[in-house]
């Protein structure tokens, strides 16, 4: 059964278009796997109120799966010891091994359109291309979309 996996990031988004792309999109169901979830940086996507955002603006459910977030030693080498993306994203996948995090999914959960959360406001250097390429190839018949 073909299913669809979403991505987006909330970085350079008023809260009406993030919430009117994911409506628009058909999301039941997001899967928030930031490490970091609830500074004040996280704005209208701290976990609580976009709990409640998303279930009274959209209907969506709110799942945070922080197996599936990268940990604070990749992310400092990354932003503050301004690493290579590369370093990360090689870091990041044996993370992911090493932690079982794919492995430990359910094919079911995606059978309703899913979306993948994070920060970056593009997925050509966010970890949830990652996560959603690990996915992918865990279940080939997975298509991913960026939102």
């Amino acid at each position: 059964m073909t299913a669809t996996l979403y991505t987006i990031g909330f970085t350079k988004r008023k809260a009406r278009q993030f919430f009117e792309t994911l409506r628009r999109a058909g999301i039941k169901k997001l899967v928030d796997i930031r490490l970091n979830n609830t500074s004040q940086l996280a704005g209208f996507t701290k976990t609580d109120d976009l709990q409640y955002f998303l279930a009274a603006i959209c209907g969506i459910s709110y799942h945070h799966l922080p197996a599936l977030a990268p940990n604070q030693e990749l992310l400092d080498a990354l932003k503050k010891h301004k690493g290579a993306w590369t370093d990360y994203e090689s870091g990041f996948r044996l993370l992911m091994q090493q932690r079982g995090s794919i492995e430990q999914l359910d094919r079911a959960f995606f059978e309703e359109p899913c979306c993948l959360l994070c920060s970056e406001a593009t997925p050509e250097h966010c970890h949830r291309r990652l996560v959603a390429e690990l996915i992918q190839q865990r279940w080939p018949e997975i298509q991913i979309t960026h939102l």
